[in-house]
């Protein structure tokens, strides 16, 4: 087993992107509920995430997503996120929100709707350029719904043609990873339905192009710890957004719903060596607080990951090894289990001493007054959301 301070280096050196959606108001398909102190434009959506970041010490980017968070300058939003102590992250392009998309985007059977669609993520790419993001995220809603409606192969041709431009557009220390959704918003067919078809398109494009593992995407029962080994061992595991889900793409907290499964994640991704910041896997969140504050839902989302991260260190690798290599079955995941099952919270409120930050991120939130600030200035306006 590691010694505590090996855990804490590692959890110091970890990174967690928070997205800037997840600031704004959200909801189902059938309402989405407005609350007080929501962010008004990208600038507020910067000021709550650096919060999170003071308060964590773990969170220093934000995701963008274009056109959600779309603005007239946006160096001047780069140099306000470095000023607030982080930085912009990935930039997201949309294209699924918009009448011409009904029948997809890059694999919609117009020529002009895709032309559309690949110009706004070649837009997003001069995007990155000027917030120095490094990462394109790439998830395409597109698909059918009913047999024959259109043609499977030549919806693949088409995406794998949109994908190609954009990704000759890439600058050398920039890439794209390529997300992928079992279902919804079509039920028939969706056209990157798995990772095996986000592989196989990354494959073909290059060494800029790897797969983005969002946690909620799969179908019922699918070990997501092994394909995440797969795609790391032959070096197309981009990164994750990170959730939860219950029946399908729920969208909750990450680490709420299963927490035993993140922690499975974490323990490969440890073995691999893949939490450092150069391991080239980028770890960003992916949620919906439709009923909870924004913020204290971001702050427990990042320690979720990290406390399944701390169990995962903990993991007595030796011990480990010795019982697989003597086919020990039941010494072996005990083990795994004596990990998971340490209360890894003291060690994280250790750290954030040693960090001098409040060891407990949550608390501090609520006694510090923020909330009640944004909610007292944040008036007037367009609260921002995800527009459903």
């Amino acid at each position: 087993m590691k010694d505590h301070a090996a855990v804490k280096a590692a959890l110091r050196a970890m990174r967690i992107e928070t997205p800037s959606w997840a600031y704004g108001n959200s909801g189902t398909r059938f309402k989405v509920y407005a609350q007080a102190g929501v962010p008004r434009d990208a600038y507020e959506k910067v000021a709550d995430a650096a919060m999170v970041h003071r308060l964590t010490g773990a969170a220093p980017s934000v995701a963008l997503h274009i056109p959600w968070d779309r603005v007239d300058d946006y160096a001047d939003l780069a140099r306000f996120a470095v000023d607030q102590g982080i930085r912009l992250g990935a930039i997201n392009p949309n294209v699924f929100q918009e009448d011409d998309y009904k029948l997809g985007s890059v694999c919609h059977p117009d020529a002009t709707v895709r032309r559309k669609a690949v110009d706004h993520l070649l837009e997003c790419v001069d995007i990155m350029d000027a917030t120095g993001s490094k990462v394109l995220s790439l998830w395409f809603a597109d698909g059918t719904n009913y047999a024959g409606q259109d043609s499977i192969a030549a919806r693949q041709d088409r995406l794998a043609d949109a994908l190609r431009e954009v990704y000759d557009r890439l600058g050398p220390d920039q890439r794209m990873l390529v997300e992928y959704k079992l279902f919804e918003p079509h039920f028939y067919t969706m056209d990157l339905p798995d990772w095996g078809t986000s592989y196989a398109h990354c494959v073909a494009l290059g060494d800029k192009a790897q797969v983005l593992v969002d946690t909620g995407h799969h179908a019922p029962g699918t070990n997501i710890e092994f394909l995440v080994t797969v795609l790391h061992r032959f070096g197309k595991l981009g990164g994750f957004h990170f959730n939860s889900r219950n029946y399908a793409d729920d969208d909750l907290m990450v680490g709420a719903a299963d927490p035993f499964q993140l922690f499975r994640i974490a323990h490969e991704l440890v073995r691999a060596d893949a939490i450092r910041p150069d391991s080239g896997v980028e770890y960003m969140l992916d949620q919906c607080h439709n009923l909870e504050a924004k913020v204290p839902a971001l702050i427990r989302s990042v320690l979720n990951v990290q406390e399944a991260v701390a169990k995962a260190l903990l993991v007595d690798a030796d011990a480990l090894a010795a019982a697989q290599q003597a086919g020990d079955v039941l010494a072996a995941h005990a083990v795994l289990m004596d990990a998971f099952s340490t209360d890894v919270r003291p060690l994280l409120a250790e750290l954030r001493t040693e960090l001098g930050i409040d060891p407990d991120p949550i608390a501090a939130y609520h006694a510090g007054g923020y909330q009640q600030q944004i909610e007292a200035t944040r008036t007037g306006g367009r609260q921002a959301g995800w527009g459903a």
